[in-house]
């Protein structure tokens, strides 16, 4: 599968017809039988992913904590998985909250974020019982104590922390820098604010801080740094009630061959050390570390599979290759300018030939999967396969154009498994009264 191989599940190769095979399983066959846009996961490599996150961890420390970011994926499948795994997830509103309990995570294992929770999320999240509440604003934190007095319940509470840190990413997925619409700054007191207001509410029980500093992350010193700052903060606060320590998530995956991440126990090795030294640095108890990977668990595990509708040749500029999804199941190359590579799953190994631009079907200029792709020839009727598609893709999904959004599938040992059935046209008006 060179050049691609980093993309690709590890389990990609080629069958006797030489063919695309992930799990065990032929991708054209796939296509045939499940139709396009399909979203293809490695079922065997989430289960690996995540026991890989839980050991890497524990390794370190026994107590650390692998919470799953369920934004990137939410299917009940990968869910139910997270569960059997031993992790806990992360939701960020109401009907993420609803699919985790649904799954089966138990409540106390569900950790509730959001940047601008209502009070009908919060209400739903404190009848359930969560684990944890991730509080974002002071006008939050007053709302959340009134509402849990009105439940008769005392709430665990994280403070989610920006440390003025600035990864190198994409500025619509960097979170840990000043100007923010997460969290509150470690500079101008905010954050101070944030804790005493937590200390001195009746019916909340300040246990710790969370902090994300970004996604798509390659260079993990930046968490050092954010470790550092977060050490001096604990110290100026005073340790009471700041015994958990969640670094958020962030490690990037390789979405083409020139990306290079660091492997899952580099990250905790590195994350890890970092928050031990600097709280030992400045002689307070070290925290019970947690990290929300997301992207990192399932990104790799998914390919998404295209079938040519057309092309079109505009002599001296360029040709067009036109495929039956777009925007509406990928939407990282419009939102955030997210490059991808690709691949033919009937002929991989043939000679990649043409510049191209591959687009989507929606009526929008914007809806450019790859704006510059070098493949083999194409005509309508072939395969195209976009890898690493696993996260932010389905979970973005929409109906625009009145497009119904794929099916997907998880494959392992030869096995595949309908997951999610593909939309029809009658569930586009099921809410239409």
């Amino acid at each position: 599968m060179e050049p691609l191989s980093q993309v690709l599940p590890p389990s990609a190769t080629t069958t006797p017809e030489g063919h695309l095979s992930i799990g065990g399983c032929d991708v054209v066959a796939l296509a045939g039988e499940y139709g396009t846009p399909l979203v293809i996961y490695d079922g065997g490599l989430l289960r690996d992913t995540m026991r890989r996150y839980v050991a890497a961890f524990r390794a370190h420390d026994p107590h650390a904590e692998v919470i799953y970011a369920s934004k990137a994926f939410w299917a009940q499948a990968v869910l139910r998985m997270a569960h059997e795994e031993d992790l806990r997830v992360d939701v960020a509103s109401g009907g993420e909250l609803f699919l985790a309990l649904h799954a089966g995570f138990p409540a106390e294992k569900i950790v509730m974020h959001g940047n601008a929770k209502d009070a009908a999320e919060i209400r739903d999240a404190l009848a359930a019982q969560v684990g944890l509440i991730v509080v974002d604003s002071l006008g939050e934190i007053a709302l959340l104590d009134r509402l849990a007095g009105e439940h008769g319940r005392t709430q665990d509470v994280l403070i989610r922390v920006t440390p003025g840190v600035k990864p190198s990413t994409h500025a619509y997925i960097s979170t840990g820098q000043l100007d923010s619409k997460f969290g509150f700054s470690l500079e101008g007191g905010l954050a101070a604010a944030a804790v005493a207001a937590c200390r001195g509410a009746s019916h909340l029980n300040l246990v710790g801080l969370h902090c994300h500093i970004g996604s798509q992350i390659f260079e993990i010193g930046a968490y050092r740094l954010a470790a550092n700052l977060l050490a001096q903060f604990v110290r100026e606060q005073g340790a009471d009630g700041l015994a958990i320590m969640d670094m958020g998530g962030g490690l990037g995956i390789a979405y083409t061959r020139d990306d290079e991440p660091p492997p899952v126990e580099e990250y905790a090795a590195l994350l890890m050390e970092a928050v031990f030294a600097e709280w030992d640095a400045l002689g307070i108890p070290r925290p019970r570390v947690m990290v929300e990977p997301g992207r990192s668990m399932v990104g790799r595990a998914g390919v998404t599979v295209y079938r040519v509708t057309g092309t079109k040749d505009i002599p001296g500029v360029r040709r067009y290759v036109a495929v039956d999804g777009g925007m509406s199941d990928l939407m990282r190359p419009m939102l955030y300018g997210a490059v991808y590579e690709a691949l033919l799953p009937e002929r991989p190994a043939a000679e990649a030939t043409d510049t191209l631009r591959l687009v989507g079907k929606h009526c929008e200029s914007g809806d450019v999967l790859i704006q510059e792709a070098v493949l083999p020839p194409l005509e309508r009727g072939d395969l195209v396969c976009l890898p690493a598609t696993g996260a932010y893709g389905v979970a973005m999904a929409s109906n625009y154009n009145g497009v119904t959004r794929p099916a997907v599938v998880f494959v392992d040992a030869g096995e595949a498994t309908l997951v999610v059935r593909r939309e029809t046209y009658a569930d586009l008006v099921v809410r239409d009264l």
